[in-house]
């Protein structure tokens, strides 16, 4: 029986107080410890994590509509296995290193101040999304869509255009080397 809770704060919630088939609408995470946690198949409609720690939680068939993460540690998160069905997710000042997006579609993403080191952006749709002083170190980028992305502020990145789809994507003068990185070229000045 599906069970759905509405414009609710749940401060310092332990993972276990979680229940399957739960719907989670308009609500607050603040301070929990999702750390290992099983999510799966929950779904967060409009909802915010704040300050949660999710390392290595399992999102199995988990329902992202429009969910933001601030401050949040997300480290080897699999969104790869959430559910495809309006999947919308941000993040701000995260933590998601080796996390997987692979095959996600997250058109118009914002991904500010976060540590993206050995994130995992294969496949993904990621056309419009914007990546503000991230550091995205040794970030799996292959056939990835990066229409009209916003990589200025960005930084460590190493993205082949030939592999992937950057049509009107937006780099500044420090990520050449990022781009050109395949052809052991020296760019300076």
């Amino acid at each position: 029986m599906q069970s759905h809770l509405e414009d609710q704060t749940f401060t310092k919630l332990p993972a276990a107080q979680l229940k399957a088939a739960q719907t989670y609408e308009h609500c607050k995470f603040i301070g929990c410890d999702f750390n290992h946690a099983t999510l799966d198949g929950l779904v967060f409609i409009d909802c915010t994590f704040h300050d949660c720690n999710l390392l290595l939680a399992s999102v199995g068939n988990t329902g992202f509509q429009n969910v933001l993460f601030k401050g949040c540690k997300l480290s080897g998160v699999n969104f790869g296995k959430a559910r495809d069905f309006l999947f919308e997710v941000n993040f701000e000042s995260c933590i998601l290193d080796n996390a997987i997006f692979s095959q996600k579609k997250n058109k118009k993403a914002k991904f500010t101040d976060c540590a993206m080191i050995e994130t995992d952006l294969t496949e993904a749709d990621l056309t419009e999304a914007k990546f503000i002083n991230c550091n995205l170190h040794r970030a799996f980028f292959s056939r990835t869509i990066l229409k009209g992305a916003d990589l200025r502020s960005s930084y460590n990145f190493s993205i082949d255009p030939d592999d992937n789809v950057v049509k009107k994507a937006h780099f500044s003068l420090h990520g050449l080397p990022g781009l050109l990185g395949k052809y052991d070229i020296k760019i300076e000045g």
